[in-house]
């Protein structure tokens, strides 16, 4: 399987993980970390440097509670750091945005990829910029409006919820011209799911990746609240066990690629859950020979 972007087949004959730059001042979980040019160029650096294989910047937070920020804004605390990026470092970037206007001067800036909260909701002309473009689309679940995606009531049946708004998506997107193997789809850890409908998600995740085989499937878990309440409350700054246990199951239950903040910690948990993922293959192959 790979990932097709505007520059690049991306091989998915291992897990990618996509490091988070931040460049917005209210970010859920390091608010402020990246928020200046020079901060998200360190950032990238710091990432690049443990192993990222992919950069996904956005400029808008969706923290629960956060207010939508212009389109100008957004651009302005975004494509800067993507321009100088995409010079320094031959790495698929990734744009974090529900507008289109955004996704267009972020691909003109050097994205290859762009990762869209809302897929197609809020702004159905993304799918015409990336079909143009030819660009990797990521399509994440979630419900409701901008101001209204946290706090909604939980559907009763979490998989039926999720591959229904997938298949809108998919459908949406392909017949604006995106191909499929331009398409990733993300679950939506944290966007309008209770506790334990995350804890679902990322627990039987084989569901979803059987029935949308034709799509890698992304989870981005990383520091999530969920995880904090898991913990007693655990603030987002102790997460990080918590959030390499999330990354281990999602990974053995077919996940392709992760969206993280700790980079170098996760990469090595995925070496390490690949290695235990082909050691188990031999192992099977192996006890089913003695059979026969």
């Amino acid at each position: 399987m790979i990932w097709r972007t505007s520059k690049r087949d991306i091989e998915l004959d291992h897990v990618l993980v996509m490091g988070i730059i931040n460049a917005t001042p209210d970010s859920f979980s390091d608010g402020g970390v990246a928020f200046t040019f020079d901060d998200a160029l360190r950032h990238a650096d710091k990432l690049i440097s443990e192993g990222a294989d992919i950069i996904d910047i956005g400029g808008e937070s969706t923290r629960p509670g956060s207010r939508r920020v212009s389109a100008e804004e957004e651009i302005s605390r975004v494509v800067p750091a993507i321009a100088e990026i995409a010079k320094r470092f031959d790495i698929p970037i990734s744009i974090d945005t529900s507008k289109s206007e955004v996704a267009r001067a972020a691909i003109q800036a050097g994205a290859e990829i762009v990762n869209d909260i809302s897929g197609l909701r809020f702004d159905d002309r993304l799918a015409d910029v990336a079909a143009r473009n030819s660009t990797g689309l990521t399509l994440m679940h979630s419900r409701g409006d901008f101001e209204a995606m946290h706090q909604l009531e939980p559907v009763e049946d979490i998989f039926a919820e999720v591959s229904a708004d997938f298949h809108r998506s998919t459908a949406l997107a392909e017949e604006r011209g995106v191909r499929a193997e331009n398409i990733v789809l993300d679950v939506g850890i944290g966007f309008g799911k209770s506790v334990d409908q995350n804890l679902q998600l990322v627990a039987g995740l084989q569901r979803l990746v059987d029935e949308f085989s034709a799509y890698p499937l992304l989870v981005g878990a990383s520091r999530k609240s969920f995880l904090g309440k898991v913990l007693g409350e655990r603030l987002v700054d102790k997460r990080l066990a918590a959030s390499l246990a999330a990354a281990a199951i999602a990974v053995w239950n077919g996940a392709r690629i992760l969206r993280v903040h700790d980079v170098r910690e996760t990469v090595d948990v995925v070496k390490v859950v690949e290695a235990l993922m082909r050691s188990g293959s031999r192992t099977s192959v192996n006890n089913r020979d003695e059979l026969w």
